[in-house]
């Protein structure tokens, strides 16, 4: 499976909804698969992690009330694979355009004007860390940690949560938060009616 693959499934997962069924819809589509194409969907899920999983990102994340400690982070992650391609890759190379992700304004505006929201709409999707696992065990017949194994193998360092390596700062800090995800920084309080 190459990237262009890895995305198109992504991708078309969007149009399953809730949540449940597009993961479900993913798993199907991958048990239907090579084990060699569930480790490849694997790497794929974490060649993309490690492209967002950055102090930078992490605090323009909490500058726009997205998330907070590293669960929600490390979720946060995975809700960014969710969207998409052309947004994931815009946000992971400049993690200050979260402010005009449509989806991020759509969750600011339920969160501010209080609207009962569901387990969909909050921008996390910790379920799609675990759908290769969930397949590789189907295919295989093996628990999931031989895939851990294959891809380690293959290069791949797992962690259980977030570990950027990029320089620390303090998104609390509101000169730091200007400075550094100006964008983010400058939209929110807007948003709040603070600037």
């Amino acid at each position: 499976m190459d990237i262009d693959e890895f995305w198109h499934l992504i991708e078309h997962s969007a149009r399953h909804r809730p949540n449940e069924a597009r993961l479900r819809w993913l798993e199907q589509q991958l048990v239907r698969r090579s084990a060699e194409e569930i480790i490849d969907f694997q790497s794929w899920i974490l060649e993309a992690r490690r492209k967002v999983d950055t102090h930078l990102m992490w605090g323009a994340a909490i500058v726009l009330y997205l998330v907070g400690g590293s669960d929600s982070f490390w979720y946060f992650q995975m809700w960014l694979v969710g969207l998409g391609r052309e947004t994931f890759e815009r946000v992971a190379a400049d993690p200050d355009t979260l402010a005009d992700v449509p989806e991020v304004q759509r969750f600011l505006t339920m969160q501010r004007d209080r609207i009962t929201r569901t387990d969909d709409d909050w921008p996390e999707l910790e379920f799609l860390s675990y759908v290769a696992p969930k397949a590789w065990e189907k295919v295989t017949g093996t628990e999931s940690a031989a895939l851990f194994d294959a891809l380690e193998a293959r290069g791949h360092v797992l962690y259980g949560m977030p570990h950027p390596t990029d320089e620390d700062w303090d998104p609390g800090d509101d000169e730091q938060a200007a400075r550094r995800v100006p964008r983010s920084y400058r939209f929110i309080r807007e948003f709040y009616g603070r600037a």
